[in-house]
Parts: C-alpha cells; structure tokens; sequence
C-alpha cells in the first residue's frame, strides 16, 4: 500500500541562501548561526544553506579562511531545491511525515512504532523516490517474518530506511553515508523520533563497512560502488539484503552476478522500466 496522504506548504525553510565556494571549511569551523542550515561539501566544494541573507559572515568567513573562494551565490525557494514540497505518505503500515505536519489529524492518530517523523533539511530523501519507496515495502516485507536484530544501512541519506528499520524492530542499525551533511541529517532526525539508542550513524564509505556483521543489508546507492560490495565475501555473511537505486542496464548486470551467488532474490521491484530494487536473502549451504 502506498499513497499520498495531503500536500504540506509549511515547511520551517520558506527561502534558502546558497553561497557556493571552492574549497573546504577549516575542520571545527563554528556555524552555529541560528539561520545556518547546512555544508555541503563535494570534490572540491563546498555549499553553506542560510535561511537568510548572510553576506556578512560569509566575508567573516573568507577574512579567516584563505583556502576558499567564493564563486557564486543563490537564492531560492526551499522546494525548489528539493525539487518538491515535503508531505506526508504511507507505504504499507509505515507513515513519514515532515515534523512540520505532526499535529496534522491523521498523523496524530499513527501508531507511534509506525511513524517516522523526517526532516530532510537540505539533503536530498524525502522518501518520493520510486527506489526508496521500494525500500521501504522491502524492508517490512522482511520485517514480517523472523525480524532481523541488525541492519547495516549503506547510503543512509537522510536516514528514512534506518529509521524503518528501527520503527520495525531491529535492535541496532549502523547507517553509514559518505557525506558528512547527510550523516548529520541523518542522526538529527534519529533524534527527532527518539530512537538514538537503536542507530548509529557514521560517515565514511560504504566499501569501509561492508565487513560489519549484521542481518540485513540496505543499500540504495550507486551502482559503481554496490557492484564492489556484493562481490566481497562479506556481502554473503547477510541473511538478507536490500538493493535499490539500480538503473535498467545495472539491475541486469546485478541480477547475473547475484546468480553466480549462493543467494535467493525474493522480489524484484520495477518502475517504469527505469528504476530497479531486489530484496534478498542467503541461502543455506
């Protein structure tokens, strides 16, 4: 089951202020202004998000900060950044909703173990992904047999599968991204829903934790670095797994290493003919 339950405009980010820099903040930079949002940094730049004009520490910034270089500016509305206007959903018994819509009637009669409450800030994952959506209908399809103690969740983003898990009862789950705004945003809203003695967040690299014992395997990233992952022989040490973020020609190519494999695809989800996810299990030798 999967719908959209209303539209939200009342997000707490009406306008978003970009300024965009070659080069990294000093480690332990203090950007603790009460309308800083977020860094963003990749390869070699980085974007500081403001909910209001501020010229003024930007130039503070660069006064201190010799190895930036400010190259451009931006302002523009939150949704347009993300592409959409965040509001509530259902995918089979799970509800997300942005915490801006808590108090809406609906989503105050969710069971609490079935509502994941998700700001994504600035980071893209709101849960409107068709892949993502997937993940969420695999993961409690895995969830309603003999429920896994342990999740590793690789491309947490803004940690929504992480935090389904959790919802649905697995009793630790490491979720990992490479970015460090992600990781961030990602334990913020494991704080946001109060179950920060169930996940832990870490950046780093997926290919860095692959090795880590658990049940089930999330993984909704890039091809190039999940097709590394399922050819280590810790990938097989997973009862289950969840693949997702797979284009046509990459699910194809996933499907014949996954053959090779002493494992079992269960389901296999396709939208459109583009976007591809596989749930998984191991099987006994």
């Amino acid at each position: 089951m999967e719908n959209s339950l209303y539209s939200s405009c009342n997000t707490p980010y009406s306008d978003l202020y970009i300024y965009y820099f070659k080069g990294h903040l000093a480690p332990n930079t203090d950007l603790s202004a009460e309308n800083f949002i977020g860094n963003w940094e990749e390869d070699e730049f980085s974007f500081l998000f403001y909910s209001r004009p501020s010229r003024n520490k930007i130039h503070s910034l660069l006064t201190r900060q010799s190895q930036l270089t400010l190259l451009d500016e931006y302002h523009m509305a939150y949704t347009d950044w993300l592409g959409e206007t965040p509001a509530p959903f259902q995918v089979g018994s799970l509800v997300v909703a942005p915490p801006w819509d808590a108090d809406k009637p609906f989503v105050q009669g969710v069971d609490e173990n079935r509502l994941i409450l998700l700001d994504p800030g600035v980071v893209f994952g709101t849960g409107s992904h068709p892949t993502t959506r997937d993940c969420l209908a695999a993961i409690e399809l895995v969830f309603s047999g003999a429920a896994p103690q342990t999740v590793l969740d690789l491309g947490a983003g803004t940690g929504l599968l992480s935090l389904a898990a959790a919802k649905l009862g697995s009793k630790l789950t490491l979720a990992v991204d490479i970015n460090l705004l992600a990781a961030v945003t990602t334990n913020k809203n494991v704080r946001l829903n109060r179950i920060k003695n169930r996940i832990l967040t870490v950046q780093g690299k997926a290919e860095d934790f692959i090795d880590r014992p658990a049940d089930l395997l999330i993984a909704n990233l890039h091809y190039d670095v999940m097709k590394h992952l399922i050819s280590t022989e810790s990938f097989l040490q997973k009862k289950w797994f969840v693949l997702s973020g797979l284009l046509r020609s990459q699910a194809r190519d996933v499907a014949f290493q996954l053959a090779q494999k002493p494992v079992c695809i269960l389901r296999h989800w396709e939208h459109n003919g583009i976007w591809h996810t596989f749930l998984g299990e191991r099987q006994v030798q």
